[in-house]
């Protein structure tokens, strides 16, 4: 099991989606066809083989609408389902249920795809000690949920926002003039503990930063000579990250090339939802 962030971190996000789909008037369909104390029973199902992630989204959403809901979890975050396999068993206010119902498979859904997906690529590189490290190509307003997915896969998170690190990328540069007064300026203004990346676009640019010795250098769009090259000259002193031109053809191969990270865009902004039925029984 991976935990959760906090349900007070996670329940404005569930709120905000449940606000989205009950629009001005809330569940018309339930209020019109349901009688009000109505209760239901239903099990959330994986339809395909994958790997779980945001049950306790899932919990949330059912419970604000109904807080006597019963939501009993049988496979948790970071636990595998067979398809076919229940996932969790749920009683509540029928009405509450349905109206429920879209926004907590939406979140389990679209965390779970992300989760199955990242643990895909850790699996493309096992043996190699590299890890497989997400990016903030996130879904806005799901960054801490679909991070979370990340890790409910086996990958790592990279860093959660702009305030986290510092990360100098190939504008950083171009603005400042080039790799080394973009250094100077970061080293002289970063606190005692935030760490500094920064992302080369080449062996010319990597050696410029290796004198600065950040604590990651990011190399980008490198080939396989290329990554090789820098992992040789590198000798230990920072950690060496892979990233652009990533997906699953070409990332064992990467990983072999003996740097300690691959960043995956693909984990949060390319992976399809698992797909998760809620069955009333």
């Amino acid at each position: 099991m991976i935990a959760p962030p906090p349900d007070i971190l996670i329940e404005p996000i569930v709120r905000a989606a449940l606000a989205e789909d009950l629009g001005r008037a809330g569940d018309v369909t339930a209020a019109a066809c349901i009688p009000r104390e109505a209760r239901m029973a239903a099990n959330m199902v994986a339809r395909k083989e994958g790997r779980v992630a945001g049950m306790a989204c899932a919990r949330i959403a059912i419970c604000i609408m109904d807080p006597d809901a019963t939501f009993e979890v049988l496979i948790e975050d970071g636990q595998d389902a067979a398809a076919g396999a229940v996932i969790a068993r749920v009683e509540a206010n029928a009405r509450a249920l349905l109206a429920a119902e879209r926004t907590a498979l939406n979140f389990v859904q679209r965390l779970s795809g992300v989760a199955t997906l990242t643990r895909t690529y850790v699996r493309a590189v096992e043996g190699t000690n590299v890890a497989i490290v997400d990016t903030r190509k996130t879904t806005p307003g799901l960054r801490l949920l679909e991070k979370h997915a990340v890790l409910c896969g086996g990958g790592v998170n990279h860093r959660f926002g702009l305030d986290d690190a510092i990360l100098i990328k190939d504008n950083h540069v171009a603005v400042c003039g080039g790799v080394g007064p973009a250094l100077e300026r970061a080293r002289a203004e970063a606190g005692w503990l935030t760490p500094i990346e920064i992302e080369v676009d080449g062996v010319e640019q990597f050696t410029q930063a290796q004198a600065y010795e950040p604590e990651v250098i990011m190399l980008d769009n490198f080939s396989l000579d290329e990554l090789l090259e820098a992992v040789a000259l590198n000798n230990y002193k920072s950690k060496l990250e892979a990233s652009g031109g990533v997906n699953l053809d070409t990332v064992r191969a990467i990983a072999e090339t003996g740097v300690d990270a691959i960043s995956v865009g693909a984990l949060t902004h390319s992976a399809p939802a698992l797909d998760i039925a809620l069955d009333a029984v």
